[in-house]
């Protein structure tokens, strides 16, 4: 369990660690209100992170894996394609509806012979 009055430095490692190891929320999580305000307040810890991001990505930048977002691209662009046909035919039924021409149909009269 963590520390509930950790000082600045302190807070700055479990931090770094936090960092490395992707679990931020759980680092946010674990902060008592008076960490809070004192990370907030703390202008040596907003510096110190920066830093800290800095070497972490240079010291992890091999391993660092970026996602591939093709395959979500082309979902999107899969989905737009797919509302837009529907939009289409749609405004095509209302047209049709409302702009159909009247059919009248004439009774032939046929002549006897």
């Amino acid at each position: 369990m963590y520390d509930t009055n950790r000082e600045i430095q302190e807070l700055l490692v479990d931090y770094a660690c936090a960092l490395r190891d992707g679990c931020i929320p759980v680092f946010l999580k674990s902060l008592t209100r008076e960490e809070g305000q004192r990370i907030a307040s703390s202008r040596e810890f907003w510096d110190a992170t920066d830093i800290v991001r800095i070497l972490n990505s240079a010291g992890f930048a091999d391993k660092a894996v970026t996602p591939n977002v093709s395959l979500f691209t082309s979902r999107v662009d899969a989905k737009i394609v797919s509302r837009l046909k529907k939009a289409r035919a749609s405004s095509l039924r209302k047209h049709s509806t409302h702009t159909k021409p009247e059919v009248r149909t004439e009774k032939k009269t046929e002549k006897p012979i």
